[in-house]
């Protein structure tokens, strides 16, 4: 199963992630088969960049968002998106 989560860039105390389509099972620093983002929680407001539509397309294709990712792309308006295409399908 494909799951939308983050990938940890950055040096110690100074995380930045990548939002990746990864393995489910596969580690989190582990082999990604796209990356969607990028989330840096260290300024304020977070600071968030997303390809909105690499992100509503695997989606569509079932990826399924981890908690803080979901939370990261409801906040940027891209899971109302989904929703929307959702129903127009």
């Amino acid at each position: 199963m494909v799951k939308l989560r983050l990938t940890r860039l950055g040096k110690k105390k100074c995380p930045v992630y990548r939002i990746a389509a990864m393995e489910a099972l596969g580690k989190r620093d582990g082999k990604a088969i796209a990356f969607v983002g990028s989330y840096n929680p260290l300024v304020n407001p977070a600071a968030v960049v997303l390809d909105e539509e690499a992100v509503i397309k695997f989606l569509m294709n079932g990826a399924q968002p981890t908690r803080t990712v979901k939370a990261i792309i409801t906040n940027a308006g891209v899971w109302q998106k989904f929703e929307d295409a959702k129903k127009t399908k």
